[in-house]
Order: C-alpha cells, then structure tokens, then sequence
C-alpha cells in the first residue's frame, strides 16, 4: 500500500509526524528553559529596588551633595568645553583633578600618551590594599566633554563622583587595593578606539598582568524624574524595566554577571534609592557605551552605573547639559550608596 501524500489535500497532510512533534515538545522545553535562565542570570537581581518616598538627606549626604555641585559647577560651568577641540579647557580640568586629589592626601600618578603632538592624561590615585594588594578594585569616570557641550551630567556627574568617592576613602585601609581614575578621551572621536583614554589604561593594566578584580565605570549619573513616561529604553527591554527615570542603572555584559550582582545587591542593601541591573550581550545599544567597555576588551569585569544616559536625559550631547540640570540631592543619595558598595568590594574590612 502506497501512501501518496501529494494525493490528499493540504490540510489532510499531517505537519509533524510523532517523533517530530516529540522533538518539536522537547525543542520549545530548552527554548523555555534558556529564556527563564537568561531571566534569572541577566535580568533578575537579588534584593529589591528601594520603593516609596525618600528618607531625608543625612548630614553626611547633605555635605556630599554641596561637594558634588561644586565640583560639576567648575568642571561644567567654570572650565565648560574640555576635549581635543578645546584642549585648554581638558588641561584646565586635568589640573583640577590632580589638585583636588592632591590636597585629599593622595600621591597623584598622570599617565600621558600623545594624539597629534598633544599630550593627554589619565589622572589615577591609589591606596595599596593591606591584605590582598594584589587584587584591584578600579572606579572610575571620564572628565572629557563631546563636541561644544559643557558636558554636565555627561559626564561631570561621573568625575566629580569619582573625585567625592577618592575623599571619602583616602586615608582608610582596605583590604583589596583601591584605584580612583579620571579618565580622558571617552568621547567621539576616541570613542571604543585605541586612543580611549580608558582602553589605554586598562591595555596597560593587562601589559603588567595586573588582577582587575572589579571596574566600576561612573557615566552620567545625576537626572532623575517620577514622570511616567520620562525613561525609555531599546528593544526588548522596554517591555521589562520601569518607565519611571527615578532609579540609578547597573549594567554588564555577560562576562560581569557576578559583579553586578554582587554590586547590586550591595547598593540595595544600603541605599534607600530605587535602582535596576542587567547583564546584557554588548550588541544591545547602549550597553558597551562608557569606560567599562575598554576593561572588557580586556578580559576585566566592569559594571556601569549610570541614569541610563541617551534613554532618559534629554539634553544629552547638547549644549544645554548644563549644571542647573543636575539632580544633586538624588546624586549624593546614589554616591553615598556606592561608597558602601566600594566598601565590600574592598573587601569589608575599610577602617
């Protein structure tokens, strides 16, 4: 007996026979399983995103926030365009830098590397760990500004950031050895090039096989808003993530899993500040957007903390990221957050 199919009807020939459906069944189980493991790995994070209204500022908070706003005033406001183009204005900020840090108490190391006969520097202090020297824990933000901006929030907010964060630790011993750099050149035309200021750093960290236990990248970090409506975000995780701007980001790529965890969970159990992570594959825009990206060329895990940048500030790359756009009160809240994080990344034992 023969069984011509090309006899019946089209919708009398079955689609799958048995051992097809099974394998169809077992096939759409895996699919299943990799989507509720890549929930579990790249998006869910441990602890939960602080919720309801804002504890009043502590004193401590009160002095980080009017620190915050002096340093992004002078380095947005008073020195204002700071890149290759208006390279006066990037020297002006190198110096600033290295003389805050200076008058904190630290031994500042400039690292130089030249672009067309100008020299620019990586500005980079230091506190030796006591137990495990051997194992670094980096923070860091780029000083630079894009094009004509003024550059504010992006990324005035992540230097002085890192330059709040230096002070608040000099002095103390942690476990883990801690680095504080500013870095330049983070901007078009630097931008994910050798000639990064971060990739330059990180290639020099891998060159002296130097153990980068964890690489927090300070990026535009200051603008916040309750507005539903007011963050945005691309393809497919505007159907995850809130769509309130009220919350600080914690992003890696899938090689950082562990460190955004850990730092996630970290800042939610110390700050009463709503916050998001992920850890994302680097083709999702926005993901490999700052300093992170060169220690992830470089084999390092790195997480950015960020406002998330392009998908909430509206003034982003303009000439309108100006100091009055900046949310200190919400900055020194997040900052006072991440000093705790850096705290057990250090290795819990910062006297």
């Amino acid at each position: 007996m023969t069984n011509d199919l090309s006899s019946k009807p089209w919708w009398k020939i079955p689609l799958l026979n048995r051992s097809g459906a099974v394998r169809l069944a077992i096939l759409s189980i895996i699919l299943l399983l990799v989507i509720v493991g890549a929930w579990f790995l790249m998006i869910r994070m441990p602890g939960e995103s602080y919720q309801g209204e804002l504890p009043p500022l502590t004193q401590n908070e009160i002095a980080l926030q009017n620190a915050l706003q002096q340093d992004v005033e002078k380095l947005a406001g008073e020195i204002g365009r700071r890149n290759y183009l208006y390279y006066d204005g990037l020297i002006a900020a190198t110096d600033f830098l290295e003389k805050e840090l200076s008058q904190a108490g630290y031994t500042v190391k400039r690292q130089g590397y030249e672009i067309d006969n100008q020299t620019y520097y990586n500005v980079e202090v230091e506190i030796i760990g006591t137990e495990k020297p051997d194992e670094i824990i980096v923070v860091g933000g780029h000083y630079d500004s894009v094009y004509t901006s003024p550059a504010a929030n992006d990324n005035g907010t992540g230097a002085a950031a890192t330059l709040e964060l230096a002070r608040l630790f000099a002095g103390k011993k942690p476990t883990r050895t801690l680095r504080f750099v500013e870095f330049v050149n983070e901007e078009p035309p630097f931008f994910q090039t050798d000639n990064m200021g971060s990739l330059v750093y990180a290639k020099r960290c891998r060159d002296r096989k130097e153990n980068i236990a964890a690489m927090l990248s300070l990026e535009t970090m200051g603008y916040y808003s309750d507005k539903i409506g007011s963050q945005r975000y691309p393809f497919p995780l505007d159907r995850i993530y809130p769509l309130q701007g009220n919350f600080i980001g914690f992003v890696g790529n899938l090689g950082s899993i562990k460190l955004v965890q850990n730092v996630v969970e970290s800042f939610r159990r110390h700050a009463k500040f709503p916050s998001e992570g992920a850890t994302l594959p680097n083709l999702i825009p926005g993901v490999g957007w700052s300093d992170q990206w060169a220690f992830w060329q470089q084999g390092y895990p790195g997480v950015m903390v960020t406002d998330t940048a392009p998908f909430r500030y509206p003034y982003y790359h303009t000439d309108e990221d100006t100091p009055d756009k900046v949310d200190y009160e919400r900055l020194a809240r997040v900052v006072a957050g991440l000093e705790q994080v850096i705290t057990e990344l250090a290795g819990n034992k910062v006297t």
